[in-house]
């Protein structure tokens, strides 16, 4: 009896210091503190919210961005080793002028760092785990965008596609994975998820087929664009902006709304072939032939300054509409710096925001966007201009300040401090993986 008794007290006292201990060596590199009791407590504030990061090895993520100059192409502004500064932010903007608007929290961020700022941000999650049985949901820390855009155009298929095998053959050996087969995993790109969906091993196709192999396709991958496959969900391309305090985003904000904007339409872009983006040749016609109503700032001249922060920023910043077609593929990282800008968003295909970011951005689209129909403009049954200014000066200001409060929803923030009471794209997108990890378990829905 007085054995039992021993036990049971033992017990009640764990019981009593778990949400204060912190355990050493997980595996973000930092202590992960408990901040509730075990889970399937009411008083756990993590409950439902725990997250494990796997241990991956080096190859899968550090090495990956070791060299850096590998990951560099000739056409990125400047080498993607300075890409990595600031906790893959990129260089710090500085304001001619002592300008008061490039003040705090400006980078010159490159998209495709997207992995490494969603795994700097994750180490600092207020519910991580050390052990996997208390997790709704684990993190594979894998730099798959990065990892491809080393090989993309230079070699066969097999080295493609090799390290994403090497990673699927990693996972499924572990007791995690066994689990849930791989439901409750899930992975950050910052590449489109059609490169990672190539059929054939013919090597002058795109891609890589990762996303394709079994086992990968139980995961899901948050990406900046989303295909037609369930599994992949598209979260905001990375911006400019990443703030550290609350204040900073209300400041940007409250700036906004003073705004002047003497430009009722703006477009930065190229041309493009005829097979690619005809409608492209179209808005830049009519931008043109707009009598100055439109400001066109053109990526495909000499002076190309469309990967320029403050230029493409002030750009929006001066126009009431900003033209969204598609590019490359459905969606642009142009959305999201003409909705930090405050300029409402012009779409032509719905596949460039509505169907794709529905974790960040509102369901009833027409409270801040506009949609022109691609196929009525190519066919000249509708202008654009002749459009934008049926929209009464109400509606148009309404639509501004919907597209100003969006701004928070889809920053990343700092990692290196916190925003107290403001849901950033990463909150969101935690938030919606939890759900949907949540749904797919318990019903047991075949992906």
């Amino acid at each position: 009896m007085f054995f039992v008794l021993l036990c049971f007290n033992h017990l009640f006292f764990l019981e009593k210091t778990i949400g204060s201990v912190s355990f050493p060596g997980n595996s973000t590199g930092s202590a992960t503190y408990f901040p509730g009791k075990l889970k399937n407590s009411s008083k756990d504030s993590c409950f439902g919210r725990y997250v494990y990061v796997h241990d991956l090895p080096k190859r899968f993520n550090e090495d990956v961005i070791k060299d850096c100059q590998l990951i560099t192409r000739p056409t990125d502004r400047f080498s993607m080793c300075k890409s990595l500064e600031n906790s893959g932010f990129g260089p710090r903007i500085r304001g001619s002028n002592g300008s008061e608007s490039w003040k705090n929290g400006w980078f010159s961020t490159n998209q495709f760092m997207l992995e490494v700022i969603f795994h700097n941000r994750i180490k600092k999650y207020d519910c991580l785990t050390n052990y996997s049985t208390l997790a709704s949901a684990v993190f594979v820390p894998y730099y798959a965008g990065l990892d491809l855009r080393r090989y993309l155009w230079r070699s066969d298929v097999s080295t493609r596609d090799s390290t994403g095998i090497d990673l699927v053959d990693w996972l499924t050996r572990k007791p995690e994975w066994k689990r849930n087969l791989g439901k409750d995993h899930f992975l950050i790109s910052g590449r489109i998820a059609r490169d990672f969906r190539r059929k054939s091993d013919r090597k002058s196709d795109w891609g890589s087929n990762f996303r394709l192999l079994p086992g990968s396709e139980n995961m899901t991958m948050l990406t900046i664009e989303s295909g037609s496959s369930k599994n992949d969900v598209a979260v905001p391309y990375p911006t400019y902006f990443h703030p550290s305090t609350n204040f900073q985003v209300h400041e940007w904000q409250q700036f906004l709304r003073k705004q002047n904007r003497p430009h009722l339409f703006s477009f930065a872009g190229a041309r493009r072939s005829k097979q690619k983006g005809p409608i492209r040749a179209e808005i830049i016609n009519q931008c043109q032939a707009s009598n100055k109503l439109c400001n066109f700032l053109d990526c495909a001249s000499s002076s190309n300054k469309c990967d320029d922060p403050a230029t493409l920023m002030n750009l929006f910043r001066n126009s009431i509409f900003c033209l969204q077609p598609p590019g490359d593929s459905l969606t642009r990282r142009s959305t999201f710096d003409s909705i930090l800008s405050g300029c409402i968003p012009v779409f032509f295909h719905p596949g460039s925001a509505y169907t794709q970011y529905v974790w960040h951005l509102p369901k009833d689209h027409n409270k801040y966007s506009v949609l022109i129909s691609g196929k009525d403009l190519r066919a000249g049954k509708v202008g654009i201009k002749q459009r934008l200014q049926q929209i009464s000066k109400d509606e148009e200001q309404a639509m501004r300040e919907e597209v100003i409060k969006l701004i928070p929803r889809i920053l990343y923030g700092d990692p290196r401090s916190r925003l107290d009471t403001i849901g950033d794209a990463f909150d969101l997108a935690i938030k919606g993986i939890l759900k949907r990890i949540e749904m797919l378990t318990k019903e047991n829905i075949k992906i």
